[in-house]
């Protein structure tokens, strides 16, 4: 699913450069479950950024899902990351404005998902996700696990091959967390590949393999 080739990210400075990535060569396959750790100011969410095709600013090779990234122009890779990956964040990024419904049903819109159809994916996720009884609600009159939630529905609800995770029960207490985990789980075994950021061992060592980076570098696999 996801090839890096020696890819590095950099930032100049006067008198040289502060380096985010160095040389970083990593390999996941298909439908495999990854959790990426490091101290504070490791690469993590740089290395996010590359994967979910948010950074164009890199040097290296990148293939996702047979797809060479570096050759692709801002439309295509646009294109490339809708049709491919889902983001969940730790913050939510839901839209203030809509219901919950209306966050769940905008991602479809983006892909001209006819509106029988998209009420019909929406009722489908609000169901699994049991939310059923929030769809009309807006995001702030929602508990942060239950924003979280959503956040997540969203995430998944246009079947995407590549699951990004940056920190997705940082802002959660621990029921909430395994709520959250639980449906990454449940994700996964349904064939979705996940790559997730977290500072929680023991969240991470759910994954099928952890990935450490430090000062941009790979430490280990």
């Amino acid at each position: 699913m996801i090839t890096l080739e020696n890819v590095e990210k950099s930032f100049p400075l006067a008198g040289g450069r502060s380096w985010v990535l160095r040389n970083v060569n990593l390999a996941i396959a298909d439908g495999e479950f990854v959790s990426i750790m490091g101290p504070s100011g490791a690469g993590k969410s740089s290395l996010l950024n590359v994967l979910g095709l948010m950074d164009h600013d890199w040097q290296g090779g990148y293939s996702l899902d047979g797809t060479a990234v570096a050759p692709l122009n801002a439309k295509q890779r646009q294109a490339l990351q809708r049709d491919k990956i889902g983001f969940i964040f730790q913050h939510y990024h839901l839209i203030d404005d809509l219901k919950v419904w209306e966050n769940l049903d905008l991602p479809l819109q983006y892909r001209d998902v006819p509106a029988k159809e998209r009420a019909a994916q929406v009722a489908d996720l609000l169901d699994r996700f049991n939310i059923v009884g929030k769809k009309d609600l807006f995001p702030n009159q929602l508990s942060g696990g239950q924003q979280q939630l959503v956040a997540v529905a969203r995430a998944v609800i246009t079947k995407p091959r590549l699951l990004l995770a940056d920190e997705p029960t940082g802002a959660l207490h621990s029921t909430q967390a395994r709520i959250i985990m639980d449906l990454l789980h449940e994700l996964h075994r349904g064939g979705m590949t996940i790559v997730q950021v977290t500072h929680n061992e023991d969240y991470a060592a759910e994954a099928q393999r952890i990935v450490r980076l430090r000062d941009g570098w790979i430490e280990g696999t």
